[in-house]
């Protein structure tokens, strides 16, 4: 995986370089500000941005939503010292597709941006389950502007899942599925889903391409927001992890 790091402090730059190259990760590059990041993405092509939110010149989150506009199927990953809900929120709607905070372990980090590779874009733990209630909250509340928006903050996007109002038959999952994708939603990993079900990882990622499918889902994002449109309770699971 070709990785892009937009960051404006020097030491967490150069310890991030060194950890991913010798996990196997390619960095093609750094930037410095949001501004340098967005004409970075557009030249060097990476697989993946990581981006901080706080830099001069250009946020990250508005470096993310320029990205998007002209490269959509970039992946763009958060990792920043913020846990705020507002943030948190923005950076989905910006387009990102996962939230890691820079206290994240080593280990726990590099394993999150493996899973990205399988499809499993990265949250914090307990980050999952915020975005699920505010999917719940929107989603009660019948909120007829979020309802033609999904998370990425642009309207009736192509490859939407359901509206907000309109929540998706749960009798098209069985038992066994609506268990998978609320555990997932909660944040746990493929893995960790399988040590909770006592099902092998292959078995999990079967059980999430039928959910997907069925539901007509495209990303993590959508997951969640499934998952909230369905009724199910993940908070609990996901603050455990925290």
């Amino acid at each position: 995986m070709k990785v892009l790091i937009v960051d404006d402090h020097d030491l967490m730059v150069e310890g991030l370089c060194n950890m991913l190259g010798s996990k196997g990760f390619e960095v093609v590059g750094t930037a410095g500000d949001g501004q340098e990041g967005v004409e970075q993405a557009l030249r060097l092509e990476p697989d993946l941005v990581l981006m901080d939110i706080r830099m001069p010149r250009c946020d990250g989150l508005a470096a993310s939503r320029l990205i998007k506009v002209q490269r959509p199927d970039m992946k763009i990953v958060m990792l920043t010292t913020s846990a705020e809900d507002e943030d948190l929120f923005e950076a989905i709607r910006s387009g990102a597709c996962g939230y890691l905070l820079k206290s994240t372990k080593g280990a726990a980090f590099v394993e999150a941006l493996h899973g990205l590779e399988d499809g499993a874009p990265p949250f914090s733990p307990g980050l999952a389950a915020r975005l699920l209630r505010e999917f719940a909250r929107i989603a009660s509340g019948n909120d007829e502007k979020e309802s033609d928006r999904d998370l990425t903050g642009f309207e009736k996007p192509v490859r939407s899942a359901y509206p907000l109002t309109a929540p998706p038959p749960s009798s098209r999952l069985s038992d066994r599925q609506t268990e998978v994708l609320r555990l997932v939603a909660s944040g746990l990993t493929y893995k960790q889903v399988g040590e909770q079900l006592a099902l092998s990882d292959h078995t999990v990622r079967y059980h999430m391409s039928e959910i997907m499918q069925r539901l007509h889902l495209a990303n993590r994002s959508q997951v969640i927001a499934c998952a909230g449109k369905l009724g199910l309770e993940v908070s609990g699971l996901a603050d455990d992890k925290a």
